[in-house]
């Protein structure tokens, strides 16, 4: 088995990556299975550089807040600001401060050094400006797209003044109050400022969709672009605090499946803009329907991957990475009747499998599912292996 295991395995390299696909996606995404182990920030850093020097990808876009990733791409084009302040305040979830992320920001930088805007590599967040104990105020997306049509469009299309969006945004920590997560009632998603504010994005966006063939005409692409941003994330946001005000047993459903129908709809939008690459965890790219217990229920959503393949089809690829050990975090070495401890197996420390030739050696054995003993570690669903086109194996995620 193990031999025969053997001549399905290859070097991570973009000409193998490349090679298990029919054509080149518009967009290639590449999960990880945790996050914050450096050996996966530093081979998705190796693979992505090849692919843009030798794939013609010209966006790369990480699981992040889609506006504070602004900042970020105004320096990796322009060089605004200086990289210390860009790992701050253009990464959310704290993953500014992973080597990592610094490295492909710095690579980024000096890339982009020389280059027409044209030929220039864009990095983008495609996350929502959400955290796990808490969401953004609207207030920064809301503001910024009415801004953008005031400048552009008679005073009188506009469905009210910046002054009512203050007063109905009122205090931002009515909005980010972390309690809101577990307690629906300290959620101010179903007050009336909300609802109208509700309305009154969906009024901003549709004007901005009715005055497009002018916006496009008088805006830089990048303004209309941007702009097209704020709509999304306004609207996202505000249908996230609806959800989070809600009492009912779907609640959590709701919430998960809000947060990726935002990252697919930012990711679509990339795809239309040219050849990106996708770095984010496999739960949220793979086409499987998402699953998982909380507070003893099942829940259940369409993760972003699902989505956008839904619609990009043959456009949209895959690569999924599983890990072997994180000692430090309590996870030895896998089980040999998994998927990962058949890889372990291997002598290599990284690999690229082709996940049809892995099924065509299992033959009728199917390898059982990995129990892992720590929360932030997701395990691959041996079921999952029909749905993507590549699997990347790591062997040990050892913490320096």
């Amino acid at each position: 088995m193990t031999a025969g295991i053997t001549d399905t395995a290859h070097a991570v390299d973009a000409a193998v990556v490349m090679g298990l696909l029919p054509a080149r996606p518009r967009l290639l995404a590449l999960g990880e299975p945790t996050h914050g182990e450096e050996v996966l920030l530093d081979l998705r850093n190796d693979l992505f550089r090849q692919l843009v020097e030798r794939e013609g990808y010209r966006t790369i876009a990480i699981e992040s807040d889609c506006l504070m990733g602004l900042v970020v791409d105004d320096y990796v084009t322009s060089g605004t600001g200086t990289l210390d302040e860009v790992m701050e305040r253009g990464f959310s979830h704290e993953w500014g401060a992973f080597p990592g992320n610094r490295e492909l920001v710095r690579w980024m930088r000096g890339y982009n050094e020389g280059r027409a805007a044209s030929e220039q590599l864009r990095f983008a967040g495609f996350d929502g400006p959400l955290e796990i104990t808490a969401a953004a105020s609207p207030r920064q997306a809301l503001t910024a797209l009415h801004g953008y049509l005031a400048a552009r469009v008679d005073a009188g299309l506009l469905p009210c003044t910046a002054e009512t969006l203050d007063h109905l945004l009122g205090a931002d920590d009515r909005w980010t109050d972390p309690a809101a997560m577990m307690d629906p009632a300290r959620s101010v998603g179903r007050t009336p400022e909300a609802r109208e504010l509700r309305l009154l994005a969906d009024d901003l966006v549709a004007l901005l969709d009715a005055q497009a063939p002018h916006l496009i005409t008088a805006s830089a692409p990048d303004d209309w672009e941007r702009a097209r941003l704020y709509g999304r994330t306004a609207t996202g946001l505000l249908r996230y605090h609806f959800a989070m005000a809600d009492t009912s047993p779907s609640r959590m459903a709701r919430l998960l499946g809000v947060r990726d129908s935002m990252m697919a709809a930012n990711l679509l939008a990339l795809a239309e803009r040219g050849p990106t690459l996708v770095h984010a965890h496999n739960g949220h790219l793979q086409r499987d329907k998402s699953t998982m217990r909380m507070g003893g229920l099942p829940v259940e959503w369409w993760s972003a991957g699902a989505l956008v393949s839904a619609q990009l089809r043959e456009r949209y690829a895959f690569l999924a990475t599983a890990l072997g050990t994180i000692r430090h975090h309590g996870v030895e070495t896998p089980p040999p009747d998994t998927v990962e401890g058949l890889l372990y197996a291997l002598p290599e420390d990284r690999y690229v499998v082709d996940p049809r030739r892995l099924a065509a050696v299992l033959g009728e054995e199917r390898p059982a599912p990995r129990v892992s003993p720590w929360f932030g570690y997701a395990p691959l669903d041996p079921a999952h292996l029909a749905g993507i086109e590549g699997l990347v194996f790591v062997k040990d995620a050892v913490r320096n």
